[in-house]
């Protein structure tokens, strides 16, 4: 009934309580997961969870937050977006959140890794799984100057764990973009964050948790677990007059649009 579009199932806290994580998602009526890479270092375990468990698919690619860590070239996500089970390049974007006392054009290395993401996903065709925070000017442009044209297939996907303004989910939007929602959604400073989730068309909209992150409310502050993505789809039914059954139908069948190859290894 439901899909978590985005957790980190390979994170030591949920890989540690697998076992007890899928019972609970069995109970609440959590069908499918999608596990997303940070790193190529992390890439063989996410891709582990991924062929070990016939209800978990996987992402390749490098958090534009990582530093210190090995730089992906083209051909590294060619290679692993090539293998079973792998569905999406991501998560990638830019974030300069953590900017400390460095200069937004001191962290042209973030945009060169996510151009290298943007080209992987158009040569794959596997859409792109977009963190953006305070960056998303730079996200939008790099996304429309080197997601489009020439000659190849326009760069598409989700930008997951939307924060960010109603413009923002509009451009995103008009670029063809999917919007995610987390459990962010529900947290009782987060008005603004609903009001786009009123806005961002029925059959363009996503949930997940981004777990072990972001527990929503009435969990937050606890381990975020794939088996509270109801509580999301629960407040977007409410903010559009439908139910949390509804939104599970709908966010599922956007997620087999998004990630086709899922549909196509379920009926293969």
């Amino acid at each position: 009934m439901f899909v978590d579009s985005h957790c980190h199932l390979s994170f030591p806290e949920l890989r540690e309580q697998l076992a007890n994580i899928r019972q609970e998602m069995r109970r609440a009526g959590v069908d499918r997961a999608l596990c997303i890479c940070t790193s190529m270092e992390e890439f063989a375990a996410v891709h582990d969870l991924a062929t070990s468990y016939d209800n978990f698919w996987c992402s390749v690619g490098v958090h534009p937050d990582q530093e210190g860590i090995y730089e992906p070239h083209l051909q590294d996500l060619i290679e692993r977006a090539a293998l079973p089970r792998v569905v999406a390049i991501g998560e990638t974007g830019l974030d300069y959140y953590r900017l400390g006392d460095r200069t937004v054009a001191q962290m042209q290395w973030q945009r060169d890794r996510f151009l290298v993401h943007i080209e992987a996903a158009r040569y794959t065709q596997l859409p792109l799984v977009i963190h953006t925070r305070s960056a998303s000017k730079d996200t939008l442009d790099l996304l429309r100057h080197y997601g489009r044209g020439g000659g190849r297939r326009d760069a598409s996907g989700v930008f997951h764990c939307f924060t960010e303004t109603l413009e923002v989910a509009r451009a995103a939007l008009d670029l063809g973009f999917y919007i995610s929602f987390s459990g962010i959604l529900t947290f009782k400073n987060a008005e603004d964050l609903r009001q786009v989730a009123r806005f961002v068309p029925l059959d363009r909209l996503l949930i997940e948790t981004d777990s072990p992150y972001l527990a929503p409310v009435p969990y937050r502050g606890k381990t975020n677990t794939p088996a509270w993505v109801p509580w999301v789809a629960r407040q977007i039914a409410q903010l559009r007059g439908l139910n949390e059954e509804e939104v599970g139908r709908i966010s599922s069948e956007n997620f087999d649009r998004i990630f086709p190859r899922v549909v196509s290894e379920l009926e293969g």
